[in-house]
């Protein structure tokens, strides 16, 4: 036994834990990341079904875990102690399926890297195929698709999401002109240099990383798919929700545009536009009431405010949510930026208004500086980061 394994070993034996077996001391030629939330029952099941599906390849695995509250940076730390190919990285304050994967894969140093949910959804017996595809050729991205000759959604979708998955790929080709058949999977594997290159184009928000990696790309990846079966989920609650369509459109709206803005300021601003539609609706139903026109304006401004701020604590803001007491303390915060918004709003619109005839360009200039001012303050006021 070398130095380096018994120094191992008498760091695990003072814990009272098993030596890490020369095999985990190896460099990783694979690293699989596995981003969770509240995973704890399935991450043991992952780990023993990734070393019966890897054997004879030197792997690790780092599970990115956004502070699970069922315990799953403890139940994965547990078996780190015995098992030297897994290793933990325990967000705070940040969480998204894509951020996780970005750190994950930025924290390996394996030629390769691997992204599979751990709610053993994905076929763990499609990454030795996966892996010999990459280096059999200049294949750079390999994707697992259920979209090709062979693959299928299986009993893992239901008919509605299956739906908003087809849906979601449609818009993808159109759009940004991606050419994958499923760009929606969120199993693929990656050389790590090409990954490390496109990081710092790619968003750490949303749910959808290899649309992302591949749009970021502009067509420069060499990609090759392959059929597989989508499972049907053993243990836990789907993470995915009826908000994530439109932080799905938001990275969709960011690449379009070429990252000009940001997704998180594109999905403040539909959050935005959505509060139109309530101001309007709250304020017919007072004025309907027999309401005074400037008090119903006023309480229709309110309705809608807090309309936004809701929706902005759920899906804009879902890695900084606010919760207990914070959230009243947010929504009180939320109203004095707003309300200094619409100031900032009709003062810049005041200074544009030079000519009536371009009363349009002023109303614009003045929307957009509250729109900004909105989420600038917001952003170091209300959610701002702990």
């Amino acid at each position: 036994m070398d130095s380096a394994v018994r120094m191992a070993d008498g760091n695990a034996g003072e814990g009272g834990t098993e030596a890490l077996t020369e095999q985990g001391l190896k460099a990783a030629e694979l690293s699989v990341i596995l981003p969770s939330f509240n995973e704890a029952e399935n991450i043991p099941i992952l780990i023993g079904l990734l070393d019966e599906a890897l054997a004879g390849i030197a792997w690790e695995a780092i599970v990115v875990d956004d502070n699970s509250p069922d315990g799953t940076t403890e139940v994965a730390r547990k078996i780190a102690l015995t098992d030297g190919r897994v290793r933990v990285i325990r967000r705070i304050g940040r969480r998204g399926l894509s951020g996780a994967c970005i750190e994950g894969i930025l924290a390996s140093s394996a030629p390769f890297v691997a992204v599979m949910d751990a709610d053993l959804q994905h076929d763990e017996t499609m990454l030795p195929k996966m892996l010999a595809a990459l280096k059999a050729d200049d294949t750079d991205l390999v994707v697992a698709s259920r979209k090709v000759d062979g693959g299928t959604i299986g009993e893992g979708l239901s008919s509605f999401r299956a739906w908003g998955s087809n849906l979601a790929n449609g818009l993808a080709q159109k759009l940004l002109h991606v050419t994958l058949k499923d760009p929606m999977s969120g199993f693929f594997m990656i050389r790590r240099d090409k990954a490390e290159a496109l990081a710092p184009k790619l968003s750490a928000q949303g749910f959808k990383i290899l649309l992302d990696l591949v749009s970021s790309a502009g067509g420069t990846l060499k990609i090759k798919e392959m059929p597989f079966t989508f499972r049907e989920r053993q243990h836990g609650e789907s993470k995915l929700d009826t908000l994530v369509t439109l932080d799905y459109f938001g990275l969709l709206l960011a690449k379009y545009f070429g990252n000009v803005v940001s997704v998180r300021f594109l999905m403040f601003g539909l959050v935005g536009a959505s509060g139109l539609f309530v101001h309007l609706a709250a304020l017919r139903v007072l004025l309907l009431s027999d309401v005074e026109f400037n008090l119903a304006q006023t309480a229709a401004s309110f309705v809608a405010m807090t309309s936004n701020f809701f929706l902005n604590n759920q899906l804009t803001y879902r890695d900084r949510r606010l919760t207990g007491m914070k959230v009243l303390i947010g929504l009180l915060t939320f109203y004095a930026v707003c309300s200094v918004g619409v100031l900032a709003n009709v003062g810049v619109a005041n200074l544009m208004y030079a000519d009536p005839s371009y009363w349009w360009f002023a109303g614009t200039a003045g929307a957009i500086m509250g729109a900004v001012w909105n989420y600038a303050a917001s952003s170091a006021l209300t959610w701002r980061k702990s």
